[in-house]
């Protein structure tokens, strides 16, 4: 995530530790598409292709890890305002996750409903099962702990009733500059999903933290891009 994290990023830091990579976030349908553009021309880092060229460049960019570290596991982060374009990307051979974004915080992004706006859908179990049941992969779901107005527990219940894999929980808490690691250690109690944590993965200190709250993973991508992270996940 973060804007760089395309194959070419991934391959090089994969041999660090990482058992799944993670690439997009992704545009997928006119939308969407629409909305990266204006990110972009404001100055911000942000994937965009054409919706008849992002198929055949996921498919590419996940070959490209598989060639080179066959024994892990490939996601694809996704935005789309209907199932159908998630779908297709969930078929692409050999991705092992479609993650589906209900993340991203840009304005533009809220203003076509997706990314965390997401999280107010009152179809969010049906968008999400219509995923889940349609493709050749796991399905995971990244979302943003604390979103005003939205309930995140209730979302963690709801992503795990529509059929998800993982929940991938940017656990930000507004005020504060660490991970809610109370709220990561309650939807890990109260969930059977696999919970993937996200948020102040920084320092051996707050990962030791990270993974007292019970969760089946970590995610880093901005200690990672900006280099630093000084300590070996490995160990972990």
């Amino acid at each position: 995530m973060a804007g760089i994290t395309n194959a070419d990023f991934l391959n090089k830091v994969i041999p660090y530790g990482f058992n799944v990579a993670t690439l997009g976030g992704y545009s997928l349908d006119n939308p969407t598409i629409e909305a990266s553009e204006k990110i972009i021309e404001r100055g911000r880092k942000e994937f965009v292709f054409p919706s008849d060229t992002i198929f055949r460049h996921i498919e590419s960019e996940v070959a490209s890890i598989k060639k080179a570290h066959n024994d892990v596991k490939v996601s694809a982060n996704v935005r789309a305002t209907t199932p159908q374009p998630i779908i297709d990307i969930g078929k692409i051979k050999d991705l092992d996750i479609v993650e589906i974004n209900c993340h991203c915080r840009q304005e533009e992004i809220l203003a076509v409903g997706c990314g965390q706006e997401m999280l107010t859908r009152r179809d969010l179990g049906d968008f999400i099962s219509q995923v889940a049941d349609n493709v050749d992969c796991e399905v995971s779901v990244k979302i943003r702990a604390n979103v005003e107005g939205v309930d995140t527990s209730n979302v963690a219940d709801i992503i795990e009733n529509a059929g998800a894999d993982y929940l991938h929980i940017d656990a930000m808490k507004k005020g504060v500059f660490e991970a809610d690691w109370e709220l990561l250690t309650e939807i890990c109690d109260n969930t059977n999903i696999k919970v993937i944590g996200n948020n102040s993965v920084n320092s051996e200190e707050n990962l030791i933290k990270m993974i007292n709250t019970g969760v089946d993973g970590f995610s880093i991508a901005r200690s990672v891009i900006s280099g630093n992270l000084d300590f070996n996940i490995a160990n972990f």
